[in-house]
């Protein structure tokens, strides 16, 4: 039997979380409820969550702070929701990791569509080669340690990497010598649909690409494909 998908509700009203609990729970899913961030790492230490419905305006550190702290230690998909409709709370929330963004009154039928597309995108991402399970990666002189997050130059300096750096050079890293299209690495990053004039994953590139030392006009270790998308061009070897 298929263990129902774990969804966790971060949300400081009570009405809501009871509504939303309920409501998942009749359309399948198991639910978790807390009312702030303290309570959401500690339902994270006790289980996995498939999903997070996080709250913007929350007691202690808001949503975006706790979409950031969650994007440096884990990729589950997250969808924000917020009372106020301005788009620079959007435009934050998508950039600090989230999923989705769902503005305060909604639908909870639309909430409920929102889950089952993310949730059906990230079983369906492509399948990653043996390097997603190897402790220390190799690749053009560059050392990635995965256990401690740690990029290491070929002259032994350690370079640090911010949480979607990090995510973002694992999936060049599980995907060698493969070309992978915008919206493929927006899935893979985050899970969301993307909009086709979304720029933000060439914003990521161009900051990987500079942290790895690679020309940004006549890049070596991530090409560009025009057209098609990127690709990294180097030989990748796995826990040696």
């Amino acid at each position: 039997m298929t263990t129902p998908e774990h969804i966790l509700i971060v949300d400081d009203d009570a009405e809501i979380r009871s509504l939303l609990g309920n409501y998942l729970q009749k359309n399948g899913y198991r639910t978790t409820a807390v009312a702030e961030g303290k309570g959401m790492l500690a339902a994270l230490d006790k289980g996995r969550a498939d999903l997070i419905v996080l709250d913007l305006m929350l007691p202690g550190d808001d949503g975006l702070v706790l979409c950031r702290n969650l994007r440096a230690r884990s990729d589950v998909p997250v969808i924000m929701l917020t009372a106020r409709g301005e788009d620079m709370d959007r435009i934050l929330g998508l950039e600090m990791g989230a999923d989705d963004y769902l503005p305060k009154p909604f639908n909870p039928r639309e909430l409920l569509a929102r889950i089952k597309s993310i949730l059906r995108r990230t079983k369906t991402l492509p399948g990653s080669r043996e390097t997603s399970e190897a402790a220390r990666v190799h690749f053009a002189g560059w050392e990635l340690d995965t256990i401690s997050r740690q990029l290491v130059s070929p002259e032994g300096v350690v370079v640090p990497l911010s949480g979607s750096e990090y995510r973002l050079l694992r999936i060049f890293l599980n995907h060698p010598n493969r070309i992978l299209n915008r919206d493929q690495l927006m899935d893979m990053m985050r899970g969301r649909e993307t909009d086709p004039f979304d720029r933000s994953i060439d914003v990521q590139v161009s900051r990987l690409r500079h942290r790895l030392a690679d020309d940004a006009k006549e890049p070596a270790i991530i090409k560009t494909v025009r057209g098609e998308g990127y690709i990294l061009a180097v030989q990748v070897e796995a826990g040696k």
